[in-house]
């Protein structure tokens, strides 16, 4: 009977410790919250570090200098698609958003020219339609696109694997949702559903498409691993926060601020690639859209809220309400919060439980009673007079109807009256704060006006965040935010009147301390607060307010992402351990857990009992030594293990281990086939078909296994645990006792190799370029081409293993210098299709412009010396 267990006493690994040790498939709802009993048991961690076994260490032995140039120009190319990708969705929803509310509105306005209640029934029954398309594709067809998408978004950036949050049907959910519930009028804001639409365009792009929808193609599925999906999905997070605001060096610090637990100097360069993708096809989308070609959108500049020709300078006095509107920020942005935790925890707990039929009535409820709001509210609101316009000024007082900009006349008598609630209320949520953010409109707003809007719009958005549409929150923080930021404004103004004073600016800063005291961010919301209203001569003041207002709202709970996504059960690992931990060791956090280990030779039968009794996702697995006593050689993961068993070419009779890995067909597998592809949980155990004779079979897991996991003694404090776990993505760290001697000690000066000193065995590049000294120049005149085969032939034999199929190609100047270089096999296409330039590239480079070069190409399948005599090919080249 085979043991699974250390017992005995056995100084061995205690642990195989993982952020989710047992973890259980789940689904998620409407809304996106997980629906298992237990929320974390529904996730799943991501496999980010790089396994590197020995299928892994012999297809990268094989890959040359030029494989790697080339995974990297597909990287960049991917940055590109997605960029494009994500430009070209962020230019159909805001057409579709600005095309349905600008005829929405249109509409209306004619309509109430001759009956205000046909005008408000259609206005209802409009906004009514939209939000049920939205919250039944939600329903129906994409549950996982319901929110903003940004928490989940967050927890799989973390190692979290999500289920369903980046399939094609999420981003088409995501897509279509979107402009039914911002184009419906609700109290949302597409964002948020950018970012995750940006995220799903990368995944899919790095996978190859939908193979569900058969809109795949292999040409693109060259990022299959978790860890470069990983650097996939940033960019796309990125762009999409560059598409929504047009702040591209703001959607690069949202991701590295926000949403990304590693971060790398490379990645940066990519991120910000893709952001500046977006700028250009944004803003080419917006040039071609002015000649009218878009309908509604298009017409303003590809700055957002423009405000650039407002309030230049700043007094000291003005620093006290300027203060005083980030504690606001913080205290409303903190108790808003709190409002959507009670109010997402009564939906979960007592709404939703009664299936989607619920949450569609809830949303069109919710959509009737924000409709009725925002018409009924101005006409109870009575009108004012225009103020007198300066000579110069562009601003028409009251606007035409149907058209953008301030003073709507909305239910007034007089023709130079204007309804200044319904200038906010009755409008889109662009154009609303557009109005609040203009300069050298003082008194437009009347202090009433704003405190009941910011009363009806605040409760509305803690209401409808959490329907099951997509959903933003940073537009609606806007409105709110800058609502009473010119409220504060206005004080500000009759308070010094002697002081030039503009609302405008006002409204600005109360906008960035909302969002500072609601999402906590900082560094990011500066830069696309300057980015959105062409504005730098504010920043320091946006970065006062947003300093004080998140200081103020970190005294009351987290921010907005980080409460929703524990509120969905997403286990984030944020940047900093619980204090706690400082007093526990590793030892403490094992418990009295017994390890579920393999050994070497596992018996099929044996293998799938383990695989069937648990879930766990990794596995240590045992050896033993010369004197019997057990030894961890490696760690065995789940995924890995059901594809050998499904493949079944690694079956053998022998139960003892195998030594085919120092032969040439140890490897019978490409080690992207270890991958799990995104859109599906990968391979079950209750889908593989094993026969009887299958199960008396064995599996060597040596080639397979990792090798090198990583290690921490049992001693080790868990908050160094933590901070190693978190910082490398990892997902499993052994536990070990402390007995053990010491090899030798890394220090700086040995990570710091020169690429000339590295090892053959290491380099992924077998490149070597020889100046011969002059009593080789002798013997090449000599005896010609063929005295150079002696110092190839030692070349070959040093490089033997990593030359299979490859391409030897010598460059030679007169028989004095000569050079090697070797090419992969399968690139061979590519570099004769650009051999011209890539031929002169290497004259130029190594011989000069004036040198004779013979080009001569051996094929070497498998390389040895007897290999080398026989030439394939051999061109004789003159320049």
């Amino acid at each position: 009977m085979l043991s699974n267990h250390f017992e005995n006493g056995m100084d061995m690994a205690r642990l195989a410790w993982s952020r989710l040790p047992h973890s259980e498939d789940g689904e998620l709802d409407g809304v996106g919250l997980l629906s298992t009993s237990s929320n974390r048991n529904g996730v799943e961690s991501l496999d980010y570090e790089v396994i590197e076994n020995y299928a892994y260490r012999e297809e990268q032995a094989q890959r040359g200098k030029f494989f790697v140039g080339y995974n990297v120009a597909v990287k960049w190319f991917f940055a590109l698609l997605i960029g494009i990708g994500t430009g070209l969705a962020a230019v159909f929803i805001n057409i579709s958003v600005e095309n349905f509310a600008g005829w929405k509105f249109a509409l209306t306005f004619n309509i109430i020219q001759k009956s205000y209640l046909a005008g408000f029934l259609m206005y209802i029954l409009i906004n009514l339609a939209l939000v049920f398309s939205s919250v039944y594709i939600i329903t129906h067809f994409a549950p996982a696109a319901a929110g903003s998408g940004i928490p989940e978004i967050k927890g799989y950036l973390n190692g979290i694997d999500i289920p369903g949050i980046l399939l094609f049907r999420t981003l088409i959910g995501k897509i279509f949702g979107s402009i039914g519930s911002v184009g419906g009028g609700l109290a949302l804001g597409k964002e948020g559903p950018l970012v995750h639409t940006g995220a799903c365009i990368a995944s899919l792009l790095g996978q190859g498409g939908s193979t569900k929808y058969h809109l795949s193609s292999r040409w693109l599925q060259g990022f299959k691993s978790d860890r470069d999906r990983r650097d996939l999905v940033t960019c796309g997070c990125a762009a999409g926060v560059a598409a929504a605001f047009r702040a591209p060096v703001g959607g690069v610090l949202f991701a590295l601020e926000e949403v990304t637990s590693w971060w790398r100097s490379q990645l940066m360069w990519r991120v910000f690639f893709t952001s500046a993708v977006v700028a250009v096809v944004v803003r080419v989308a917006m040039g071609w859209c002015k000649s009218g070609n878009c309908g509604h959108f298009g017409a303003g500049g590809f700055i957002i809220w423009d405000i650039s020709d407002g309030q230049e300078d700043y007094s000291f006095e003005e620093l006290l309400p300027m203060a005083v509107i980030g504690i606001i920020g913080g205290l409303l942005g903190a108790l808003f919060n709190q409002l959507t935790i009670y109010v997402t925890r009564w939906r979960r707990n007592y709404l939703h439980k009664k299936g989607n039929r619920v949450k569609i009535y809830e949303a069109c409820l919710i959509s009737v009673l924000t409709s009725v709001i925002s018409f009924g509210l101005p006409l109870l609101r009575n009108c004012s007079p225009c103020p007198d316009s300066d000579p110069g000024s562009e601003i028409e007082c009251p606007r035409a109807p149907g058209a953008d900009g301030n003073y709507v006349n909305f239910y007034c008598g007089k023709d130079k009256e204007y309804n200044d609630l319904a200038t906010i209320f009755f409008n889109t949520q662009d154009d609303a704060i557009r109005n609040l953010f203009s300069a050298k409109t003082i008194h437009e707003f009347s202090a009433k006006s704003l405190l009941t809007f910011l009363v009806m719009f605040y409760t509305l958005a803690v209401v409808t965040f959490g329907t099951a549409v997509p959903a933003g929150q940073f537009v609606p923080g806007i409105m709110i935010g800058s609502t009473y930021g010119r409220l504060v404004g206005i004080f500000t103004v009759n308070h010094y009147k002697k002081l030039n004073i503009d609302e405008g600016t006002y409204a600005l800063l109360g906008a960035a301390s909302f969002l500072g005291g609601s999402m906590r961010m900082t560094v990011s919301l500066c830069v696309i607060m300057v980015e959105i209203t062409n504005n730098l001569k504010l920043l320091p003041l946006i970065m006062l307010v947003l300093l004080i207002s998140k200081a103020v709202g970190d005294v009351f709970n987290e921010g907005l992402y980080d409460e929703q996504a524990r509120l969905r059960g997403i286990p984030l690992l944020e940047s900093r351990p619980n204090y706690v931990m400082r007093k526990m060791t590793a030892r403490e956090a094992c418990g009295n857990q017994k390890v579920l280990s393999l050994p070497r030779v596992v018996k099929v039968a044996d293998a799938v009992s383990i695989l069937r009794s648990n879930k766990h996702n990794g596995f240590p697995v045992v050896d033993h030594t010369r004197d019997g006593e057990p030894l961890v050689i490696g760690l065995m993961l789940r995924s890995h293990l059901l594809v050998l068993l499904q493949s079944k070419i690694d079956f053998q009779h022998s139960p003892l281990p195998s030594h085919s890995r120092s032969g040439s067909g140890a490897i019978r597998h490409n080690f992207s086939e270890f991958a799990k592809p995104v859109s599906s949980k990968g391979i079950s155990i209750d889908d593989i078909y094993l026969s009887s004779e299958d199960l008396e079979m064995y599996i060597d897991l040596a080639p397979f296994l990792n090798p090198s996991p990583y290690v921490v003694p049992e001693d080790m404090s868990l908050t160094k645990v933590y901070n190693l776990f978190r910082q490398l993505g990892l997902r499993h760290i052994f536990v070990v006792p402390r007995a053990s001697r010491v090899i030798g000690v890394i220090t700086r000066k040995d990570l710091l190799i020169e690429e000339e000193s590295e090892d053959s065995a290491t380099m992924e590049l077998q490149s070597t370029s020889v100046r011969d000294q002059r009593h080789k120049t002798r013997l090449l005149e000599e005896n010609g081409a063929d005295a150079e085969r002696p110092l190839l032939n030692g070349l070959l034999v040093q490089n033997q293993r990593y030359l299979k199929g490859s391409f030897v190609i010598v460059f030679r100047d007169n028989g004095r210098n000569y050079s090697w270089y070797f090419v992969n096999f399968f690139n061979v296409v590519l570099v004769l299709s650009i051999y011209p330039i890539w031929y002169l590239y290497f004259c130029f480079s190594h011989f000069g412009t004036s040198s004779k070069t013979c080009f001569d190409m051996w094929t070497c399948n498998e390389v040895t010396l007897g290999d080398v005599d026989h030439t394939i090919l051999n061109w004789q080249v003159t320049y």
